[in-house]
């Protein structure tokens, strides 16, 4: 009798903690450090879920985890969404997570964005919204009225920076979050006023700043090539903007601009159009725009970039000093051009 008993002791000892284990213990069936998987809208039930689980091997016991979730409730309160869970995570707490709608959230990393398509399938990489649906948002000026701007000056509204949501979050809230940054950057050190002391909008002085972050990567050079469209702007004279032409023709991999390009009929070709474009060419980086805001007052109306391929740039007050830089550029980019063509002995 006493064996049995002892027998039995040991099977319950041995039950609970196999049971303890199972439900505690590491019980997720990948090897990464964590994983992904989502649960799309109408697909909340238990054997749907249970089937998402096993096939993103997330879980290895269906039935297991459907013992530990049912007491939860967690049938009755799953939402649909993104959900990230870790490696050795335990079935418990992955049915806590579901109950609880602990969604993973995304990050939307915003750096230099060019075109509509471009952001469209950046966030339909990450987001629920399709990159069709965020073609139509960023197409309608109706989807658009509430940023007070329209189809051409959408990208006004986007400061490059890193933006956190839900998996599933409506592409208004985005859009919406997107804003507010906007507004909050414009709204701290002064920079609404250093535009209108300008002459600017915002939305101008970001178009402006568009085409200083396509024209340099040097930063020191961004106020003084900003320094020269202002003033061409005030003369009346075109911007003649070499990376407009790229974005009117939506080749942005062109190593030169050759005369048959400055005829393209795009209102963004600022060699045929004066003023500002209508719109953005990209979104330019938060220091871009304020170097854009504090230009440095100059007589340049020229510049062109260095004939060492520094990615510096020369400027000057006259077309005569500008066309002997210009000329020693080109000269260089023509070497240059033809080194690639010739195959290396």
């Amino acid at each position: 009798m006493k064996k049995r008993l002892l027998y039995l002791f040991a099977f319950i000892i041995l039950a609970g903690a196999a049971t303890i284990y199972f439900v505690l213990g590491p019980a997720t069936a990948f090897d990464e450090k964590n994983k992904y998987f989502i649960i799309e809208e109408g697909k909340t039930d238990k054997a749907s879920v249970i089937e998402n689980l096993e096939n993103n091997h997330i879980i290895s016991n269906g039935l297991l985890f459907s013992l530990i979730a049912s007491p939860l409730h967690v049938w009755d309160k799953l939402k649909a969404g993104k959900y990230e869970v870790k490696q050795n995570e335990s079935l418990l707490n992955i049915a806590r997570m579901l109950k609880n709608n602990h969604q993973a959230q995304i990050n939307l990393v915003i750096i230099k964005v060019r075109t509509k398509e471009e952001l469209a399938k950046l966030i339909a990489k990450n987001f629920s919204s399709d990159s069709i649906a965020v073609m139509n948002f960023l197409t309608s000026n109706d989807s658009l009225s509430p940023y007070h701007v329209d189809t051409s000056k959408a990208f006004t509204i986007i400061i490059p920076d890193t933006y956190t949501f839900y998996w599933n979050t409506s592409l208004r809230n985005i859009f919406n979050r997107l804003y507010t940054a906007s507004n909050n950057f414009w709204s701290n050190n002064n920079r609404l006023e250093k535009a209108a002391a300008l002459g600017f909008t915002k939305e101008q002085a970001y178009i402006l700043s568009s085409i200083v972050e396509e024209e340099t990567n040097i930063p020191e050079d961004k106020g003084p090539i900003a320094s020269v469209y202002i003033n061409r702007l005030k003369k009346d004279m075109r911007l003649q903007a070499c990376p407009t032409i790229k974005f009117s023709m939506k080749d942005f991999s062109l190593p030169r601009i050759y005369e048959k390009y400055l005829n393209n009929p795009s209102p963004y070709n600022t060699y045929r159009n004066k003023g500002l474009p209508p719109g953005p060419i990209c979104t330019p980086s938060p220091s871009t725009i304020d170097h854009v805001l504090t230009a440095p007052k100059t007589d340049y109306l020229f510049f062109v970039a260095t004939s060492d391929f520094s990615g510096h740039s020369h400027f000057s007050s006259n077309f005569a000093e500008h066309n002997k830089y210009a000329k020693e550029y080109q000269h260089a980019l023509d070497i240059e051009m033809a080194k690639k063509k010739v195959p290396n002995p």
